[in-house]
């Protein structure tokens, strides 16, 4: 019993679900990732330039308070100290709003610095009120002296807490763009990852494939051998059987007619009543007419001048034959030096010329035809051909010669030869049989098919 050849089908689509779930959960991780970028550009990078663009804002506040309070010291303007409150409202109130927006943008960003900061610039107010006070009651010295000792050195303090913030805010927005360069270098590496597994899974895969093909095809190998093995056995057997029977036919039917019309050939010319001769005459022409019908058969089914002749001789003998059955003209062409084939391996060739003459007759059409062969020093090349409505695409399977074809395949196989069907320049059929000849001293003997258990073992 042969062994059943497993199906690829299972694995196959084992290993197509494994690279798609890979492909899956890295799109989904890549997604992931993704929005955690967005979310980081939004939350932090985006965070961190509005607070930015208010810490500058303030800082040009404190710029402004900075020149303020250097005009009001030169003296240059002709100006009382107290009329300098109005800019410095006006600042105030910016810087209260500016604080405002960056408290929302951070709350807890900045820390210490930032409650540090509030204090100061607190108190920096509280002193700048202090000194309009004094201005408005008429102490310009000891407003002066203020602004000299305390509110210059308190704006120089805020400043520089301002720029401390800044660099804060710079230092974290280098280690968010750290940040994303090692998501993306995460996910790049994922990607060769992902590559990688993916032509894992599919060269895994293609490998299954190939294997399950291999199987497959020496399966197909080995029914093909044994198939072959099969029609060349019985190929054999039918010329074995053709020939046994030709035989009987010629032995002994062929002799008993024989004697039949000697008998009766024999009894007519005896002191036979005048009313009988014409009986023993129709019985005589029937007998002799038995005996050409079994003479034909046997011919048909084995032609002895094959073994006794050889096969120029046959060949010569066949194609008269053939012409007059037919009415077809049959052109030989032969070239080169005969030599022995032995009756195995002739059979097969003369049954492959009868089949080509045979289709040639029942399909081509054609009222003329033409057979060459050729003896080559170590080839015999054999060519029948006509000029018919040739070979049509479904003749190589069809019913009507797909099997008398199939028949000259396998007895080209059994002379270790080959036979083509091809179209001439002029249209119609050319069947081409090539074989090989041996030596004339080497005997000759038929290909051997393949053994039955090396076939089943193959399978």
């Amino acid at each position: 019993m042969a062994k059943r050849i497993p199906s690829p089908t299972g694995p196959l689509i084992a290993g197509l679900a494994v690279t798609l779930g890979i492909v899956a959960a890295f799109c989904f991780y890549t997604l992931y990732q993704i929005g955690g970028l967005r979310r980081m550009q939004n939350e932090t990078i985006d965070r961190d330039r509005r607070d930015s663009l208010q810490l500058l804002r303030i800082q040009n506040d404190l710029s402004a308070l900075g020149l303020a309070m250097r005009d009001m010291m030169t003296g240059g303007e002709p100006y009382p100290l107290y009329a300098w409150s109005a800019q410095f409202e006006r600042i105030h109130k910016d810087m209260d709003d500016a604080l405002r927006i960056e408290g929302a943008l951070s709350p807890s960003l900045h820390g210490s610095d930032r409650t540090g900061f509030s204090r100061g610039l607190a108190q920096f107010w509280i002193s700048a009120g202090q000194m309009f006070a004094m201005a408005r009651e008429g102490k310009t010295d000891e407003a002066s002296a203020l602004v000299r000792t305390s509110l210059e050195a308190q704006q120089t303090a805020l400043v520089s807490a301002v720029s401390r913030l800044l660099v804060e805010n710079s230092d974290a927005e280098q280690r968010t763009a750290a940040r994303v360069a090692e998501i993306y270098d995460r996910v790049e590496r994922q990607i060769y990852w992902l590559i990688a597994a993916a032509l894992i899974c599919i060269t895994g895969t293609s490998l299954m494939l190939i294997r399950a093909n291999r199987t497959v095809f020496q399966a197909m190998r080995a029914l093909s051998d044994r198939r072959s093995a099969l029609a060349q056995k019985l190929i054999t057997v039918q010329e074995e059987m053709f020939r046994s029977i030709s035989r009987e036919l010629h032995d002994e039917f062929g002799q008993m007619l024989t004697a039949v019309g000697a008998m009766l050939a024999r009894a007519r010319k005896q002191h036979c009543p005048p009313q009988l001769t014409g009986d023993l005459d129709e019985i005589r022409a029937v007998a002799q007419q038995a005996l050409d019908k079994t003479r034909s058969l046997t011919q048909s089914l084995h032609p002895s001048i094959l073994d006794d002749a050889g096969f120029e001789e046959t060949l010569d003998w066949y194609l008269q034959v053939f012409q007059k059955q037919t009415g077809i003209a049959v052109a030989l062409e032969k070239s080169g030096t005969g030599r022995d084939m032995g009756p195995d391996r002739l059979i097969h060739v003369y049954r492959v010329l009868q089949e080509s003459l045979n289709n040639v007759a029942k399909h081509s059409g054609a009222r003329t035809a033409r057979v060459r062969v050729r003896f080559r020093q170590d080839r015999l090349e054999m060519g029948i051909e006509d000029h018919g409505i040739g070979l049509q695409p479904e003749d190589g399977l069809g019913e009507r010669r797909g099997m008398g074809i199939i028949g000259m395949r396998e007895r080209a196989e059994l002379l270790n030869g080959t036979i083509e069907f091809l179209r001439p320049d002029g249209g119609g059929t050319l069947v081409q049989l090539t074989m090989p000849l041996p030596p004339p001293d080497v005997p000759v003997k038929l290909a051997e098919a393949p053994p039955h258990g090396v076939a089943n073992s193959a399978a």
